[in-house]
């Protein structure tokens, strides 16, 4: 079977050929509940990388054929009118049962991770259920001999539900929820990596680049997970290497929905339930400027992100978070709002004309325009600050790009260098700079990231992120020091001893 993705979106170009009609793709729910209401729109994604109907921001997108067309037109009717699911319809294949014990079904093996929601366990499956799974146990109200239990947290609720209904390659499997005890397991497919882990195993010595076919197999799987999030007007809203997991197999799978939401509702301002989302390094510019409205273009920043950090092997921008005051008010997160502008220039009306509505505009006068040290050597520090400031909107992105990718020789320019990164050439630059657009509406789609020149120049695009390696990535860590999935204490360690920066970006500061 043909492997690899093919620059017009299929496995095999030569079987979609023509003006043949488009195959049913697999990925789709086998039935959604018609009392939960939750995927308004009714046009999946495509399992495969280049699905027909993107979601409601690049309505232009995909091939020019009439019947993309005709998809186009019923995509904006059912964007204005949300159509409920036929009545009569079961829950999808995803299992949910309350009168079972979790360790009667798996064998717990050892402890994966903890965080503000809980706990997750790795585990085999018993009787005639084989595999390996992630037990995600939901951390309860008050912990001790007698953990207390006094409802479901808001995340809980929202991932489940999602988790539900949302079935894609690219997007972490639930298989199923177990309700024992008034504790919440959640059971879902293991992945044996993290992008975090991949990206600290290049970091250790000798300092390793990841190579660049990785990389274009990692994006891709990305942006065709995040599109059919798009599609089905889900916002992930913490994506973050910490939360894409990778399978022994090399597939790429988005996890943790725990604040995603749906973004159906055009009107509905997404600030008033959750004030602070997506972490501070991977905050889209609009959400650290107050923007009370924000579209699926947050992940895409995000995605962007990523992308520069596989790259370098470091967050791009890597900022300090402000707390916030007693009166739970969101600072202006000044620390983190520099980083960027030390890359990207401060933002201009002109690169972004919507900028002067958003609530924290004012600050930005604060912010001090970068220092581009090239050409400056042997000048006063005050004439460096005056150039910077006369170019102050000037993005640095091209010259960070090119430095990244040709680290090992040296270079600075598009053609300089044979480091292994030197071959995702312009087309590299350009895709992270669509990402990395100060205006969320000129900001790449996931449906247009995915028609872009880079995954169609130079070698075709694996499914298999790992295909070619010659070495293998490090197993997770399972630690079985707590592995009673049963009690009701929290280890110690986030991440059993992995450093995991993007779980805790740095110190915090508060801000005046």
């Amino acid at each position: 079977m043909n492997n690899h993705y093919h620059p017009t979106g299929h496995r095999d170009a030569k079987t979609y050929a023509g003006d043949r009609p488009w195959p049913q793709w697999p990925g789709v729910p086998s039935g959604l509940s018609s009392s939960s209401g939750l995927l308004q729109n009714r046009y999946y994604a495509p399992a495969g990388p280049f699905p027909l109907l993107p979601y409601f921001g690049e309505l232009g997108a995909g091939p020019d054929t009439a019947m993309n067309q005709a998809k186009r037109q019923r995509a904006e009717v059912s964007y204005q009118q949300p159509r409920p699911y036929p009545t009569g319809r079961g829950t999808g294949s995803m299992g949910y049962q309350s009168k079972v014990r979790v360790t009667d079904k798996y064998k717990v093996v050892g402890f994966i991770s903890s965080g503000t929601y809980g706990r997750v366990y790795k585990a085999l499956g018993r009787h005639g259920q084989p595999g390996e799974f992630a037990i995600k146990k939901f951390k309860p109200d008050k912990e001790g001999e007698q953990a207390s239990y006094t409802g479901i947290s808001q995340s809980a609720v929202r991932e489940m539900a999602l988790c539900s209904e949302l079935h894609h390659p690219n997007v972490i499997r639930l298989v199923e929820i177990i309700l024992e005890d008034k504790c919440i397991f959640m059971v879902f497919e293991y992945a044996e990596h993290d992008l975090l882990q991949i990206i600290h195993h290049h970091t250790q010595q000798p300092r390793h680049p990841i190579p660049p076919n990785t990389i274009k197999s990692i994006m891709f799987q990305l942006l065709n997970g995040c599109q059919y999030l798009h599609t089905n007007w889900v916002l992930h809203r913490d994506l973050k290497p910490a939360n894409i997991m990778v399978t022994s197999s090399g597939e790429v799978k988005i996890g943790d929905l725990g604040l995603a939401r749906l973004s159906y509702k055009p009107l509905h301002s997404l600030y008033g339930g959750d004030k602070v989302v997506v972490t501070i390094w991977y905050r889209a510019p609009e959400l650290l400027l107050g923007s009370r409205h924000y579209t699926p273009a947050i992940d895409m920043w995000a995605l962007g992100c990523i992308f520069a950090e596989l790259l370098s092997l470091r967050p791009i921008f890597k900022g300090e978070e402000a707390k916030m005051d007693s009166k739970k008010t969101v600072p202006f997160q000044r620390n983190q709002m520099q980083k960027i502008v030390d890359i990207m220039g401060l933002p201009t009306k002109e690169r972004w004309p919507l900028l002067t509505s958003t609530t924290e505009y004012s600050q930005l006068s604060t912010l001090q325009p970068p220092i581009h040290h090239g050409g400056h050597h042997g000048h006063h520090y005050q004439s460096q600050r005056q150039a910077a400031a006369a170019n102050a909107g000037v993005s640095h992105l091209e010259k960070w790009y090119y430095n990244t990718i040709n680290q090992q020789t040296g270079g600075s320019g598009p053609g300089s260098g044979t480091s292994p990164l030197a071959s995702l050439g312009a087309e590299g630059y350009k895709l992270l700079a669509g990402l990395l657009e100060y205006d969320p509406q000129r900001r790449l789609t996931a449906a247009a990231a995915l028609q872009h020149p880079f995954f169609s120049t130079g070698d075709p695009v694996s499914a298999n992120c790992f295909e070619g390696l010659k070495t293998e990535y490090p197993h997770r860590r399972v630690s079985q020091d707590d592995n009673d999935i049963r009690t009701s204490s929290l280890p110690g360690t986030k991440r059993s001893g992995l450093p995991d920066d993007s779980l805790r970006p740095g110190k915090r500061v508060k801000e005046g």
